[in-house]
């Protein structure tokens, strides 16, 4: 936090002066130099292509063989990771709460060996299937109602489908809600 006098001085400089400031602070800060990249040089016109690679990320992993649960997982946790960074650096929360409910909807769908069962593998997975569940639900929950009720054919159907996992006593345990809108 920079104090008032301090700010004073910085904003008393010379213009050009504060350009070479702000370059070598911007060079510093990774996420800052991206956030900037995107909103300056891309623009929104980037958006929807950023979500389309995004959805194509989130589409192919999910449906292939996967030797264990934990090797699923651990491909939902980047994927996860990529949204949120996504949501970060565009501010695009809708994007990423659209991409999360595909994600976890195609996990539950095309998945059904690793989500059949609730026994010692799948645990881990089931157990962050309903987390991000309930997190992503409560995301929508806060949006303004014309929103929330976009997402509920695919809050409903994630929501079904995990219920008819070998997740739902984990759901219940956690307090999802069996149906969209009672939450």
């Amino acid at each position: 936090m920079l104090s008032p006098d301090l700010r004073k001085a910085l904003l008393a400089l010379p213009a050009k002066e504060k350009d070479q400031l702000l370059a070598k602070l911007v060079a510093k800060d990774a996420v800052l130099l991206e956030q900037l990249a995107f909103r300056l040089l891309e623009g929104d016109d980037a958006l929807e292509s950023r979500r389309e690679a995004l959805q194509q990320q989130v589409d192919d992993p999910v449906r292939g063989f996967h030797q264990t649960p934990n090797d699923l997982l651990h491909i939902v946790r980047q994927l996860q990771q990529r949204l949120a960074y996504h949501a970060k650096i565009t501010g695009d929360t809708h994007g990423e709460i659209e991409l999360t409910l595909r994600l976890l909807t195609n996990v539950l769908r095309e998945q059904p060996g690793a989500t059949a069962r609730l026994h010692g593998p799948t645990q881990p997975l089931l157990q962050h299937l309903v987390r991000r569940t309930h997190e992503v639900l409560k995301s929508i929950g806060k949006l303004h109602e014309d929103y929330r009720i976009e997402y509920a054919p695919a809050a409903t159907e994630l929501l079904g489908l995990l219920y008819a996992s070998a997740a739902a006593p984990l759901a219940r345990e956690l307090g999802v809600p069996l149906l969209w809108g009672d939450a």
